[in-house]
């Protein structure tokens, strides 16, 4: 049994799908862009350390207030560091993550995005 596409919905909805997908992909790669060069701050120990990175995941600045320097505790200073920054890649990852998935509906197409 040969299978048949019919009539006048063949090649016209493939071509709107590709064209579709492109646009889609256009879209997706506009986002990036604005996302990568997005700031993300979040801070640790009462606001003691603040990182800020941006969305292409690289840290930016990192501001330590003095009054936590302590020469005879740096592991806890470490800590704070470490949180900070976790925290601000966390929330970079999160909204690309929501924001692509917004984009595109849900829609999960390996090698689109």
């Amino acid at each position: 049994m040969k299978a048949r596409v019919p009539q006048g919905k063949g090649p016209q909805n493939l071509q709107q799908i590709a064209k579709q997908a492109q646009k889609l992909q256009e879209q997706m790669d506009a986002l990036s862009q604005e996302l990568e060069a997005k700031e993300y701050t979040a801070t640790s120990g009462g606001d003691a350390v603040k990182a800020t990175v941006l969305g292409n995941m690289e840290v930016k600045s990192i501001e330590i207030k003095p009054e936590v320097v302590d020469p005879d505790d740096i592991d806890m200073l470490s800590d704070l560091v470490i949180g900070a920054v976790n925290e601000a890649l966390r929330a970079a990852a999160d909204d690309k993550s929501q924001r692509m998935e917004e984009l595109s509906g849900g829609l999960s197409v390996p090698g689109l995005f």
